[in-house]
């Protein structure tokens, strides 16, 4: 039953966005009830697929009349597992809230039926993607997804600044989709197959050695094939420095901003999360990997706090936590990523879809709403900042010691990363919490240790249970674990340099509450606004990459004028 339903999901999900596409004009204002429909019985589809695939196994299964081609890699197969079927629940639920979102947000619009018509299109394609069966198939969805993004992004093509922002958006993230394109080649030439299960089975096989140029070093194949696919990952997530296109899709209509977070922009999760089998024989593709979302994670969240634009803050905080999914994936965590993918998805798309509604309601607000005086705004209270001092010292301690006392193998070392995860996030609550001054001490001391406990629960959870569910073969998870571990000396350091990080901000905190003299020292605070401009223009990626691009034109210009009249 499982095949019929995917295939069922995947039919009435195209046949919709065509019929809406071809009728929509005649429908008028009611374009919107066969996706909407649809979508909600694409969800239910999808709610049954997970709970039959929980209780039966993963299964393969092709297209009728896809084993009369010639070449494996052209058969349209899929691989509906676990994974796949969680990926179809998130992209079902977060377009079923858009669709309905979007039929009085997008009322009077001029496109509003071919607007659902690429919705549900995109719908489909996603669910293609989370649901294809070989890295060929993949690829060919990926790339859809690529195109509809820029049709969804432009949809008001009467702007100027929507249409370059969304060109902008095709041009890199086709980049991405070269890449993945090498690396899916590279595969079929290493292995013979592109096929997921019977490409994952031979990845174990002794690996290959390839040479980067003749008479050139050499690469293991498995880390070159990662490499590249790791590339499309990237563009598709806006790791640095590939991210700059994320940021600039905010002119589009708020509800492709939301759908992004579908299956879109963190469709890198999903990649390394699906190929990890691959990713998992390749160590050095996973340090990379832990240092490019961990690069990215640190960046966007710094920009966010130079932006004043609501939506434009949003977006680089999702740049912010796709970094720190990519991070986990670089860590091993892999489930955990898909956890945090699912958690994020529903929370940004539904934070999205309420800045846009209150963006609507203050453009028809000419005032400003009034000022509330805070008497009490510097009061400095010991009870909380003691607490969240004690709090956060907890942790890195424990931690600390677990892995050096506790743990003698990486395999275990895992649990210590999702540990120090915990650790980082409950962090950053508690230090939100404590701007809270005007609120009584012990409220915040209590809601502090409530935080920490919840959030070691929920990593905890996510450890034994969701690891689990998702990767239920005996030691698969612990393999990756293992594969990611760093050594134990570069793992207590990068502890220690973060736990000295976030003590120099409780005492910066307690100077300022107290209003005594500034442990700031003079060089540092000259080194202040600097730091502000390279962040608040983005470290000037933007500018670097129009140079390049002015250069690029430049030189074409000039080839094509030397070439002779008589060519084409």
């Amino acid at each position: 039953m499982i095949p019929l339903a995917v295939i069922a999901i995947l039919t009435a999900l195209l046949l919709s966005g065509v019929y809406t596409a071809l009728l929509g004009k005649k429908m008028a204002g009611q374009s919107h009830r066969i996706g909407i429909a649809v979508v909600v019985a694409a969800l239910l589809g999808s709610i049954y697929t997970l709970v039959a695939v929980t209780s039966s196994g993963p299964q393969q299964f092709e297209l009728p009349l896809s084993n009369l081609l010639s070449y494996d890699w052209l058969r349209l197969s899929f691989y509906v597992d676990r994974l796949s079927a969680l990926m179809m629940v998130l992209i079902s639920t977060v377009s079923t809230m858009i669709h309905i979102f979007s039929i009085s947000y997008m009322q009077g619009d001029p496109g509003y039926s071919r607007f659902f018509s690429r919705l549900g299109l995109m719908t489909f394609t996603l669910m293609a993607m989370v649901t294809s069966g070989s890295l060929f198939t993949l690829l060919v969805w990926w790339q859809l997804v690529t195109w509809f993004l820029y049709l969804l992004l432009s949809h008001n093509n009467e702007s100027a600044v929507a249409v370059r922002s969304a060109f902008k958006t095709l041009v890199i993230l086709r980049l991405g989709d070269a890449a993945l394109l090498c690396g899916a080649i590279l595969a079929y030439r290493c292995y013979g197959t592109l096929q997921f299960p019977d490409l994952f089975e031979r990845a174990l096989l002794p690996a290959q050695t390839l040479q980067i140029w003749a008479g050139g070093p050499e690469i293991n194949s498995v880390t070159a094939i990662t490499l590249l696919l790791f590339l499309g990952a990237m563009a598709k997530s806006a790791q640095l420095p590939l991210n700059v296109w994320l940021p600039d899709t905010m002119d589009a209509p708020t509800p492709v901003s939301a759908l992004m977070h579908a299956g879109i922009v963190n469709a890198g999760g999903f990649l390394i999360n699906r190929l990890a089998p691959l990713y998992g024989a390749s160590p050095e593709t996973l340090h990379l990997v832990f240092a490019v979302g961990f690069l990215t994670a640190l960046v966007g969240t710094t920009i966010m706090l130079t932006r004043t634009d609501v939506k434009t803050m949003l977006g680089f905080s999702t740049m912010g936590q796709m970094g720190f999914m990519i991070m986990e994936c670089g860590l091993g965590a892999f489930a955990l990523a898909i956890f945090h993918l699912i958690a994020h998805g529903i929370f940004k798309a539904t934070l999205f879809l309420s800045a846009g509604s209150a963006i609507h309601k203050a453009r028809k607000e000419p005032h400003l709403p009034p000022r509330q005086e805070d008497t009490e705004s510097y009061v400095f209270r010991g009870l909380p900042w003691t607490t969240g001092v004690f709090m956060t010292l907890l942790f890195p301690l424990f931690i600390l010691v677990v892995s050096n006392k506790v743990v003698d193998a990486h395999i275990a070392q895992g649990t210590i990363v999702l540990l120090f995860f915990a650790w980082v996030t409950s962090s950053q609550a508690i230090f939100s919490l404590y701007s809270l001054r005007t609120v009584e001490s012990w409220r915040i001391s209590a809601t502090m240790i409530s935080i920490v406990s919840f959030i070691v629960l929920t990593y905890v959870w996510a450890t034994e249970s969701f690891t689990g569910f998702l990767y239920p073969q005996p030691g698969e998870a612990a393999r990756y674990f293992s594969a990611a571990a760093f050594p134990l000396w570069f793992f207590n350091s990068m502890i220690c340099a973060v736990l000295a990080i976030l003590l120099s901000g409780w005492c910066l905190n307690f100077v300022d509450r107290r209003k005594a003299k500034s442990l700031l020292p003079q060089w540092a605070k000259a080194l202040t606004p600097i730091l502000f401009m390279w962040f608040w223009n983005r470290l000037y990626l933007d500018s670097f990459y129009a140079r390049l691009e002015r250069g690029l034109r430049s030189t074409i210009k000039k080839v094509d004028a030397s070439l002779p009249d008589w060519l084409p």
